[in-house]
């Protein structure tokens, strides 16, 4: 067996795709001649038959067949390099690692990421959720080039995109209190009760407590919506984004205890990346296309 090239494959690919070597020769932009010679040296190498040519279409063997999906990972994989190379060439990235934090409207930061990498279907959107401090981590480590969360604005490393405020909520369900509801509450009449919490990204937790009341019995989740839906069943309460639960207050399902010793926050909702770090076009494109939609974004919060 003798080595085969990349361009023997293409020509083999290109006669099972088109069922011919007419066909397959206009798709390569060879001779009719020099396809059905690529394809006859390959199956001269494997010393196995890859092709059926009795019938009016050539068609794959069984052996052609197994083949032909393994040729198709590697015809696949050299395109994706030559993209990579042409990108390289060009000073474009091939990638851009982006962190949806757990303060941002997830439909809202979809449909911003979306608009914007579908005009650019050569770089791939590298995306992940994180919670609490995790995105912030993530950015200030090199992990992410951008960030949709909050972040310390007085970090001379960072810069950022306002994008809207995001207010946190105390509630419970209805019947969840031993007592009457008041907005003179206090967390010592709370510390008996269950409150749900979000479980922190951070590899290094800070010691900020967010809303957490000391020595209450906690449950610890991943995400907002699993914290809502507890919430909603009576099992603990917590502090919840407005702009899940607007219609949840509005019906009854859910009652705010905001008052005097739990005001609920207001957190400022950011497009963040390093001040401090060079970005390639693609990246700067993106910034640019936040900074054009920041003044509609947030339907959901409003």
């Amino acid at each position: 067996m003798y080595p085969f090239t990349l361009q023997e494959l293409q020509c083999f690919d290109a006669v099972v795709r088109e069922g011919g070597f007419q066909g397959a020769a206009l798709i390569v932009n060879r001779s009719h001649a020099a396809v059905f010679a690529a394809v006859a040296k390959l199956e001269d190498n494997l010393e196995v038959a890859l092709l059926d040519r009795s019938g009016y279409r050539v068609t794959l063997t069984d052996a052609g067949r197994s083949f032909h999906r393994k040729a198709q990972s590697l015809i696949s994989e050299m395109e994706t390099l030559k993209l990579h190379a042409r990108q390289l060439a060009m000073g474009e990235e091939t990638h851009l690692r982006v962190v949806i934090g757990d303060t941002c409207p997830l439909n809202d930061g979809l449909e911003l990421l979306s608009g914007f990498f579908a005009s650019c279907p050569n770089t791939r959107l590298d995306l992940h959720f994180e919670t609490i401090g995790g995105p912030r981590e993530r950015l200030v480590d090199d992990e992410a080039d951008l960030i949709l969360h909050w972040v310390e604005k007085t970090d001379a490393r960072l810069e950022w995109i306002d994008l809207g405020k995001v207010s946190f909520v105390p509630v419970v369900a209805p019947d969840f209190l031993p007592f009457p509801l008041s907005g003179t509450i206090t967390p010592e009449r709370m510390r008996d009760l269950t409150q749900c919490i979000i479980r922190d990204t951070a590899r290094t937790v800070q010691q900020t407590n967010y809303y957490v009341v000391e020595g209450a019995p906690q449950c610890t989740v991943g995400d907002h919506l699993m914290k809502k839906e507890i919430i909603l069943r009576g099992m603990a309460w917590g502090h919840l984004p407005r702009f899940m639960i607007e219609e949840d207050l509005r019906s009854g399902r859910l009652l705010s205890i905001a008052g005097k010793h739990f005001p609920g926050v207001d957190i400022d909702l950011v497009a963040a990346r390093r001040r401090d770090r060079s970005h390639g076009p693609v990246a700067t494109r993106l910034w640019e296309h936040i900074q054009t939609c920041a003044p509609d974004f947030g339907g959901d919060m409003r």
